[in-house]
Parts: structure tokens; C-alpha cells; sequence
């Protein structure tokens, strides 16, 4: 192995679910690491776990665990050496799976097992679903769609923001966007900020992919146009 480039001794790790982040700046607290890697990545597909340890051996390092393999390997790609807190990012897969995955992993195939089985139980039941569904779905999603809001502008209005957000969160979240300028924090009201573009329609289109998406588990974050 002696000669082999970092780079190369990268590619030998299989494809992983879980990656390998390391380079990360030490002197952020582990629970702003944990939920600004949550608001940068999640962008990818879903995060079923991040792991970051403050011991001095495990400083400036942490794994990210995806649900779907695809969504680890697209996130290495765009964000290798994406200055995370001023330091570039080094991104690899993790060299072995998580427990999480492997668990997961064991859990599917004892329910491969049961496929046979489910088979039989699903056909008479098919009818069930179409009842309950529509009845069920429609509350949860009209509320996030529904949201009211002014007349298209270059600058958005977030609201219902956690009290840990900070700008380098919104910023990342953001700055996948084209157009994107700067993100202004209003003092003394951690659950708004705002969020400007160099056009409406560069604004709008991240308006629209951003509304409802919970930088946390509880607060779902509301984006409208800012008044004129």
C-alpha cells in the first residue's frame, strides 16, 4: 500500500450507507455540529443517524448514516471539500456499516422471509388502504402547501425557526440555490430570519423547495416572500 495517494486508498472502501467526515472544525459544540451536519446533508435523502464525538482521539470527525446507499454516495460527491465551518470537508465512506444499517439489514431479510405470507394477508385487505389513506394524508400536508403569502419578491420571510438556528445553518441550507446572496438574522428573535436572492424567481424556487423542511424534528420552517 506504501505510494498510494489518499485519494486512492479512498476508493478501495466499498460504497457504504454510512460516510466518514473528517477536517471538521473541533471548536464547534457537538450538538450545533450534529444539527448543522443534519440541515447540510438531509438535503441528500433521509438521515437515519449522525454521529460526532467530542474525545480528543474522535475530534473533528463524524458519520453520517443515509437510509439509501445512493444518497451517501451523491453527498460525498457534492460536498467533498465544502468549507464546513471555514475548514474544508474530507468525505469517505465509512469502512464498515453501521449498526444502525446492519440492523436494519437483518430486519429486511426476515422480511423477506415473510413475503409469502404478507402476500396472502395484503390481497384480501387491498380495499382497506384507499378508505383510510385520503382521510388520513390530507390533514398532514394541506397545512405545509397552505401556507399564506405576498406577492413574489427577491427576499424570504422564514418563520418558526428552532432557538438553536444559527446563520451558518440557513446558509448552507440556502446556498445550493442559485442566486442565493445572504442570509440576515434578526436580533432577539431566534424563530425568524430573512433570506435574499438576486431575483424573485431564483427566490421562489428555493422558497419552494425548502417549504416545510424541519431543521429539527419539531419545527417545520414556514417560507413566504417577505412584504415589499
Amino acid at each position: 500500500m506504501s505510494g498510494v495517494s489518499e485519494d486512492d486508498s479512498t476508493m478501495d472502501i466499498r460504497p457504504n450507507h454510512t460516510i466518514y467526515i473528517n477536517n471538521i472544525n473541533d471548536k464547534v459544540k457537538k450538538e450545533e455540529l450534529k444539527r448543522s451536519l443534519y440541515a447540510l446533508f438531509s438535503q441528500f435523502g433521509q438521515i437515519i443517524d449522525i454521529v460526532a464525538m467530542k474525545t480528543m482521539k474522535a475530534r473533528g470527525q463524524a458519520f453520517v448514516v443515509f437510509k439509501e446507499l445512493a444518497a451517501a454516495t451523491n453527498a460525498l460527491r457534492q460536498l467533498q471539500g465544502f468549507p464546513f465551518y471555514n475548514k474544508p470537508m474530507r468525505i469517505q465512506y465509512a469502512k464498515t456499516d453501521s449498526e444502525v444499517i446492519t440492523k436494519m439489514k437483518g430486519v429486511h431479510g426476515d422480511k423477506e422471509k415473510k413475503k409469502e405470507k404478507k402476500k396472502k394477508l395484503q390481497e384480501p385487505a387491498a380495499n382497506l388502504p384507499k378508505k383510510t389513506v385520503p382521510g388520513s394524508a390530507a390533514p398532514v400536508h394541506t397545512p405545509v402547501v397552505q401556507v399564506p403569502d405576498n406577492p413574489p419578491n427577491y427576499i424570504l420571510f422564514l418563520s418558526n425557526l428552532p432557538e438553536e438556528t444559527n446563520e451558518m445553518m440557513l446558509s448552507m441550507l440556502f446556498n445550493q440555490f442559485p442566486g442565493f446572496k445572504e442570509v440576515r438574522l434578526v436580533p432577539g428573535k431566534h424563530d425568524i430570519a430573512f433570506v435574499e436572492f438576486e431575483s424573485d424567481t431564483q427566490a421562489g424556487v428555493a422558497k419552494d423547495a425548502l417549504q416545510g423542511f424541519r431543521i429539527t424534528a419539531t419545527c417545520a420552517m414556514k417560507v413566504t416572500y417577505a412584504k415589499k
